[in-house]
């Protein structure tokens, strides 16, 4: 979700007011994508290497989070919203990580829609820590599975993405779902994140659905 700070600045107005602004399409894409029909969306709010930002960015940041969840957990809810938070735990604050238990917690038996917020996510961190997890475990690392080792990532029991879609003009992955994603498609658009909207959302599914998925097998017909 790239493009908060420049949509803030073209305005002149402080980063935090396209944090803000950027809060809103995320209530607005969430009701679209399930309206839409689509069953699982995650949205990248902040990643691992976001601590570099200044200190007063990363507040804002933290704050908006709180304030989104406190504010759309019961409808989210309601509506039947199995909400749940990627990435790793350290360096949260206690009420952060309070909130992120309580989300998870009263939205774990919801099944219409899945929102993934990945927050203090980074692919490799997950990659790592799946490692970890799976050692831990007891897994012989020289023996197992791709099938299983998914199984220590924090999207167990979800499907890998069908589609990427990276806003404001950036084209890179990012460190975003490294693992998950090694077959999914791209769509990268110049909208500013705060700008997105549900026209937008549809003409990248309407690109998705135009491309010939191959997973690496070959397009060519083979005649014997």
């Amino acid at each position: 979700m790239d493009g908060n700070g420049r949509w803030a600045e073209a305005r002149h107005r402080p980063r935090r007011f396209g944090h803000r602004a950027g809060v809103e399409t995320v209530r607005r894409i969430v009701e679209d994508a399930s309206e839409i029909g689509i069953k699982h969306l995650t949205l990248y709010s902040f990643s691992t290497e976001n601590w570099t930002r200044p200190r007063a960015e990363i507040a804002a940041l933290m704050a908006l989070m709180r304030e989104y969840i406190e504010a759309d957990l019961a409808r989210l809810s309601r509506e039947d919203v199995r909400i749940r938070i990627l990435g790793t735990r350290d360096g949260l604050s206690k009420d952060v990580l309070k909130m992120i238990e309580k989300a998870e917690r009263e939205t774990q038996s919801n099944r219409s829609f899945n929102l993934n917020i990945a927050f203090n996510y980074g692919g490799r961190n997950e990659i790592l820590r799946a490692v970890q997890r799976a050692i831990a475990a007891g897994e012989d690392m020289s023996q197992i599975s791709e099938s299983r080792f998914a199984e220590f990532f924090d999207t167990v029991g979800q499907p890998d993405p069908d589609l990427v879609i990276r806003t404001s003009g950036e084209k890179r992955v990012s460190n975003f779902l490294l693992w998950q994603a090694a077959y999914a498609e791209f769509v990268f658009t110049d909208v500013l994140w705060p700008d997105f909207n549900r026209t937008h959302l549809i003409a990248a599914l309407d690109e998705y659905t135009g491309r010939n998925r191959r997973f690496g097998a070959s397009d060519a017909t083979e005649v014997a």
